[in-house]
């Protein structure tokens, strides 16, 4: 078959979740309805932070800005999946497909570093509480959110720059339901195999680091806890949901990228897609606000207001 350059090719076909009309139904009301729940529990994260003076802290402020991210990141795919699995319409168009996966990378992106931000948060909170107030000054935690925007930029525009190097035969079908980079890199036939290392290069840099940086803050604030053992169970409170959400985003991505990586595991790639889109934002709000204290505090303060005003 016949092969034409990215910037030559009009449009490509996802991947639809089912084509069985019995399903369809329940499919559009179940993933209307999580897509609905991750907005408004995030957004009602942002509103109890913004409101509550006793959350203005890196912590929360790190954590209102990663429930803005994790709305951003489930717009990006969800609300065309929805549509497409209703109306079983698969095409996407190049300029949208390329759109969609560089919005995709900079929310992805972002939600790494800023889940590193917040590792590193907790270490300093746990290792150096006198120096605390000092280090997290609200200067630096607006210096790291501008840096995680700037990261996530610039990693989408790598990655799209070198996407457009690459070959796809015609009328190809991406194996997943939205344009994802991992599965678009599966389906192309490269006409320079170093475009390919470089992609994994620069997605090893900019996924790689986060972890290392998530690994050494963890393994220090290890390392300072066992040397107090009555700090333990105060630890686990303030870390418990953190290290819960690390491991659901770098789970479902690890899923997704082996899933992506087998041949014939379309389905379980898209699977693991959804975990990763859907899922783990919708968990999130779910997460700190019914383990932590402060953040159930500020949300019944701010739910009380709302039905006085009303």
């Amino acid at each position: 078959m016949g092969t034409k350059n990215l910037s030559h090719v009009t449009e490509f076909l996802l991947l639809v979740l089912s084509d069985d009309p019995e399903l369809q139904l329940l499919l559009f009301g179940l993933f209307l309805s999580m897509d609905l729940v991750t907005v408004l529990g995030n957004l009602l994260i942002i509103l109890a932070v913004v409101s509550d003076p006793h959350l203005h802290t890196p912590m929360y402020f790190f954590l209102s800005i990663l429930s803005l991210d994790d709305i951003g990141l489930t717009s990006t795919t969800v609300p065309k999946m929805i549509v497409d699995n209703q109306t079983l319409s698969r095409v996407i168009s190049y300029s949208g497909c390329l759109t969609q996966m560089s919005v995709f990378i900079v929310f992805g992106s972002m939600d790494s570093i800023l889940l590193t931000a917040m590792a590193y948060d907790r270490f300093v909170a746990i290792c150096h509480p006198l120096h605390y107030p000092v280090i997290m000054n609200p200067r630096f935690c607006a210096l790291l959110v501008l840096a995680s925007i700037f990261i996530s930029l610039l990693d989408s525009k790598l990655h799209s720059l070198m996407l457009v190097q690459l070959t796809f035969l015609i009328d190809v079908e991406i194996p997943n339901f939205f344009c994802g980079l991992s599965p678009l890199i599966n389906i192309a036939c490269f006409k320079i195999p170093t475009n390919a290392i470089l992609m994994y290069f620069t997605g090893a840099i900019f996924g790689g680091v986060p972890v290392l940086g998530i690994l050494f803050s963890y393994y220090k604030i290890v390392s300072s806890i066992l040397r107090v053992p009555s700090a333990v169970p105060k630890a686990f409170s303030t870390c418990g949901s953190h290290l819960l959400i690390v491991c659901l985003f770098y789970g479902t991505c690890l899923g997704v990228f082996f899933s992506s990586a087998a041949s014939g595991a379309r389905r379980k790639c898209a699977v693991a897609s959804l975990m990763y889109t859907v899922v783990t934002p919708m968990l999130n709000p779910f997460i700190y606000s019914l383990r932590n204290r402060d953040m159930m505090g500020a949300l019944q303060r701010l739910i009380r207001e709302a039905s006085k005003s009303q």
